[in-house]
């Protein structure tokens, strides 16, 4: 099909539920995609974080080929190989205890609210369940995590929302002592908010928020959708903010491409969610297990050292440019934030960013790059002249 012919069919048969840029892709090799007519495109985003590994990678495309010959898909109710091995290479990588396999983000945080309030509940009975949020985060689309989601604009149309979430001001210790209370179960956050803008948590606040959450026996939830799996050049981000949580959840580049999530508890919450507790009928499919299981192999720890040079690389690439729609870059890793001038538009600026051949993203009031974290220096410097003719 031709571009113009699959944007045709999918404006009459799917619904209308995403501002798509005016790209049609068809296939791809490393991290440039291309349109069926051959328009290549330079990929800063990754299908937003996911395919890490960038496309074309043929260990992954064979380790999927020979596990959907082997068996697609089989029942929880019966063991796998593939998962069991991602589990305990994810555990004996964070310190982390065990593991519940899902398959999207929201979902994943949706478990991880359950484990929380379920905790709370054996421990100090009904009365305990209230977790709070920070303002401008963003857990998901589900009902419970768009509640927990702290930006007003998601909170409208699906009335009523879902109890039990309060939100405090980021990087403020006073503010959640006062919002928190006798209610509450745990704290739940983003350690880098890539939604709403690409904004790290200062150090100093999350071993605070960590310090009192230990002392109140609140539980401390990390949502890692965004931020995890290498995105931000170690293998979760909490490893680089020296903490470890209670619960931890993950999606986006575990399986390269697939969909696949999950969350993972320290020793503590082990046995929390029991037989009949909590179930999902295609996490731990074992063909999405053997395609994370190739993006582990990959993420070395002298693999995720390189990430971090390639985002310290592009953000002084992209603050040299000294372009007049930008402002000051930030993020780790590979998860790029860039703050865009008073009278521009982030989605006009990605708009003629697509049209001259390179894929961004907005986030917040600014630019989002999350390119493939094996992106060469090459298909860096590729995307870096195509933002710096586009927009001087």
């Amino acid at each position: 099909m031709t571009s113009q012919e699959i944007k045709s069919l999918t404006n009459q048969y799917v619904m209308n539920t995403y501002g798509r840029s005016d790209v049609a892709i068809d296939h791809g090799k490393g991290a440039k995609l291309y349109s069926p007519e051959g328009r290549e495109y330079i990929d800063f985003t990754s299908g937003i974080g996911v395919c890490d590994l960038g496309y074309g990678n043929e260990a992954w495309a064979d380790a999927v080929y020979q596990q959907a010959k082997k068996v697609g898909h089989t029942s929880n109710l019966f063991y796998t190989e593939p998962c069991a091995r991602l589990a305990e290479k994810l555990c004996k990588r964070t310190g982390m205890s065990n593991v519940f396999f899902a398959s999207g983000g929201g979902e994943a945080n949706e478990g991880m609210i359950k484990l929380a309030r379920k905790y709370s509940f054996d421990k100090y009975g009904k009365g305990r369940a209230t977790i709070i949020t920070l303002k401008n985060s963003f857990h998901g689309r589900t009902m419970a995590t768009l509640t927990a989601t702290g930006q007003e604009r998601f909170h409208n149309y699906f009335f009523p929302f879902v109890e039990g979430f309060r939100f405090a001001e980021a990087n403020s210790m006073d503010s959640l002592k006062e919002t928190a209370g006798d209610d509450t179960c745990a704290v739940m956050m983003e350690l880098v908010q890539g939604e709403g803008g690409v904004l790290p948590l200062d150090q100093e606040y999350v071993s605070a928020v960590a310090k009192l959450c230990a002392e109140k026996d609140w539980l401390l939830l990390v949502d890692e959708v965004q931020t995890g799996v290498g995105r931000t050049g170690s293998l979760f981000a909490f490893q680089q903010y020296g903490i470890l949580p209670d619960v931890c959840s993950f999606a986006k580049g575990i399986a390269g491409g697939l969909p696949m999530s999950g969350i993972m508890a320290n020793e503590k919450c082990r046995n929390v969610l029991t037989p009949g507790t909590h179930a999902t009928t295609f996490g731990a499919n074992p063909v999405c297990g053997a395609a994370a299981l190739v993006v582990q192999d990959v993420l070395t720890d002298e693999f995720l050292q390189e990430v971090q040079k390639k985002g310290a690389y592009l953000r002084e690439q992209i603050e040299a440019m000294d372009l007049p729609c930008f402002g000051k870059t930030r993020g780790l890793g590979l998860m790029i934030g860039i703050e865009v001038a008073e009278g521009y538009e982030n989605g006009k600026l990605a708009a003629a960013l697509a049209d001259a051949g390179l894929l961004v993203l907005t986030a917040g009031p600014g630019m989002r790059l999350l390119p493939p974290l094996v992106i060469t220096k090459e298909e860096m410097d590729a995307g870096l002249a195509i933002m710096k003719k586009t927009l001087s």
